[in-house]
């Protein structure tokens, strides 16, 4: 009796194909440890005695509407299907040469490949040669790991971690992403070899450190990062939120932590990757703007608008696409402070006019991230608090509806001002724009072409201009 669910076509056909090429072949990695998990899994990575290519391309024959990426510098292959993706290599070492960003690869026994995965419950593997097909091959504990919920590596996990400095990101995503305790002997190792993360490509450590972000509580892999100094090789911004200053008796949070919390509780809400980045940046410049007096204590103005400058160069050296997404997250870096003023009493329609246009498409993720923004311990005082951003949403309903705020242009464009005054493109034009974009936000005219003709008129008489 074979005691795994191999009932998809894909593993007898790889079986085998394996049989006729005289090749031993094993499911390996992710799949097996997904399996034992219970979680869903649409990549599985065989590994074979002989050629990955050559097998891949035996199983791709077989199957309809596969398509076949062969990859001959890594000896490795991939098929594709509507759902699946298998990954076929042959069994190999690796190591990485202490100053090159490349592993050195060569080919090796099923057991050297099993000896090279990161952590023991990647090493598990399932057979599928004839004679024990479907049968678990589990060198290294893996299964108690799994059982046990933990994070460690098969071997020395220093020299695991030298030989390619990546797993030890690999190792926070997984304890994040699984709710794992990482084994002490690990723990200890990511801090004594953190320096080592440089020789990786900040492209591969910014995508395991979205996948932190992306998990459903990211603040278990930052605290991991910060506490084992791996944070501080490769986002300094965020390290430099840590920590209470005290004055006079005064102190403010912590916004290190403080960030986190927030950072969790958006992902309650939201799966949105950049609106998560938002999160984690809102407060990216508090260090920066941090100020103390007597009579008003600690204070960060202005922190809204200096983070808002400061996503550009932390996304570009984090390699982070340089985009509408940056755009987006800048955007609600800079408004987050926006509907918290709106909770006031004597709030006019003119100001929440203007956060409508302001924030635009992002206004809705901009609640979300001011919702999640609360972080008080004060159960009474966090209801109130949420209680007045739902009046705020009130307000913003009912001026959106009667106003039309959002994606909202001015009545009278550029080319028609040109067009009345008879000038060219100039700083009067964007004069009158301007003008006459915060008369209407402002409620001092009403959004309609006929009164926004007669201040445009009024607005060029003031400039010296005249119909012609």
């Amino acid at each position: 009796m074979i005691p795994y669910d191999l009932s998809h076509p894909i593993f007898r056909v790889v079986s085998e194909e394996s049989q006729k090429l005289g090749f031993e072949s094993f499911i390996v990695g992710g799949y097996v440890r997904d399996l034992h998990l219970n979680r869903k899994s649409k990549d599985v990575d065989f590994v074979t005695i002989g050629s990955g290519i050559t097998l891949a391309k035996a199983v791709q024959k077989r199957l309809k509407n596969a398509s076949l990426s062969i990859f001959k510098n890594f000896g490795t292959a991939q098929i594709k299907t509507d759902y699946w993706e298998f990954e076929f290599v042959g069994a190999r070492k690796e190591s990485y040469d202490r100053k090159s960003r490349k592993p050195k690869i060569e080919d090796g026994t099923f057991e050297e490949d099993i000896y090279r995965r990161d952590f023991t419950i990647n090493t598990l593997a399932i057979s599928l040669n004839s004679e024990n097909y479907g049968h678990l091959i589990d060198t290294f504990n893996g299964i108690h790991d799994i059982e046990n919920k933990i994070i460690r590596t098969p071997l020395d996990a220093c020299v695991t971690f030298k030989d390619d400095p990546l797993r030890m990101m690999r190792a926070i995503r997984f304890a994040t992403q699984l709710d794992f305790e990482i084994e002490e002997k690990t723990k200890n190792a990511l801090q004594s070899e953190a320096k080592s993360l440089s020789m990786i490509s900040q492209e591969r450590i910014t995508e395991e450190l979205n996948k932190i972000i992306a998990s459903k509580k990211p603040s278990i892999g930052f605290k991991l990062l910060f506490d084992s100094k791996l944070l501080h090789e490769f986002f300094p911004e965020l390290v430099q939120l840590q920590g209470v200053e005290v004055r006079n008796g005064k102190g403010h949070k912590d916004n290190f932590y403080h960030t986190l919390q927030v950072l969790d509780q958006i992902a309650v809400k939201t799966e949105d990757l950049w609106l998560r980045w938002a999160a984690l940046l809102h407060d990216i410049a508090k260090p920066a703007t941090k100020r103390f007096s007597k009579d008003e204590g600690w204070s960060f103005h202005g922190h809204e608008d200096k983070g808002s400058r400061m996503v550009k160069p932390i996304f570009a050296r984090l390699k982070l696409p340089l985009n509408a997404s940056m755009n987006k997250v800048q955007k609600l870096v800079q408004l987050h402070l926006r509907p918290i003023a709106l909770t006031k009493d004597n709030i006019t329609d003119s100001a929440v006019r203007r956060l409508i246009y302001d924030a635009d498409e992002y206004l809705n993720d901009l609640i979300t991230l001011c919702k999640s923004d609360i972080t008080t311990q004060n159960k009474e005082k966090e209801q109130r608090f949420q209680n007045n951003l739902i009046n705020v949403e009130k307000n913003i309903a009912r001026v959106e509806e009667r106003d039309r705020i959002r994606n909202w242009q001015p009545p009278i464009k550029g080319n028609e001002i040109m067009d009345l005054f008879k000038i060219n493109p100039g700083r009067e034009i964007g004069i009158i724009k301007s003008a006459l974009k915060d008369a209407i936000l402002d409620g001092i005219i009403e959004n309609d072409y006929n009164e926004a003709h007669k201040f445009v008129l009024e607005q060029g008489k003031k400039l010296g201009l005249q119909i012609q």
